[in-house]
């Protein structure tokens, strides 16, 4: 379970993102990680609408706080944080089995403190091509990062496996 990727909520707020999130992990084989507080009750409508039927295949663990998620042991063994603040691009981020990919709230995004937690190499930006425009929906990134990481992790496999 550790050896596959994570995508790590901080405190969503808007439930039909979370949903498509929801949706995107358990079709994708990730676990997803909710960090508290949450914006939204897990059994609010629109959660479920979004993520439609496949709560019942996602691997989901709800932390009470980063604290709590930090203590998890079969939690991720690197983080990233994607972020409009990112240091590292997209495409220059080496992803690996493992990993887990944060994501802040859509109104706040990440704290300071967790953008020093995580570190000035580990802060990926998305690559924008629109100077006027301040970032992309949450479930768009999440989207974009997890079949980049996945990407990363299927190349990486058939690398080890040719020598």
């Amino acid at each position: 379970m550790r050896d596959r990727l994570h995508v790590v909520l901080f405190r969503p707020e808007i439930p039909q993102n979370t949903g498509n999130i929801w949706r995107l992990c358990a079709y994708s084989n990730c676990r997803l990680h909710l960090i508290r507080p949450l914006g939204f009750t897990i059994s609010d409508r629109h959660l479920r609408r979004s993520g439609m039927d496949y709560w019942k295949q996602l691997d989901l663990q709800i932390h009470d706080d980063w604290e709590a998620f930090m203590a998890c042991a079969d939690g991720p063994k690197r983080l990233w944080l994607f972020t409009t603040k990112g240091s590292v691009g997209l495409w220059d981020a080496r992803f690996a089995a493992g990993d887990g990919l944060i994501f802040g709230s859509e109104g706040a995004g990440a704290p300071e403190w967790l953008h020093e937690q995580v570190g000035e190499a580990r802060r990926v930006g998305i690559p924008r091509f629109g100077e006027n425009l301040r970032s992309l929906n949450l479930s768009t990134s999440a989207g974009i990062g997890v079949y980049e990481a996945l990407r990363q992790m299927r190349a990486g496999n058939a690398e080890r496996l040719k020598s």
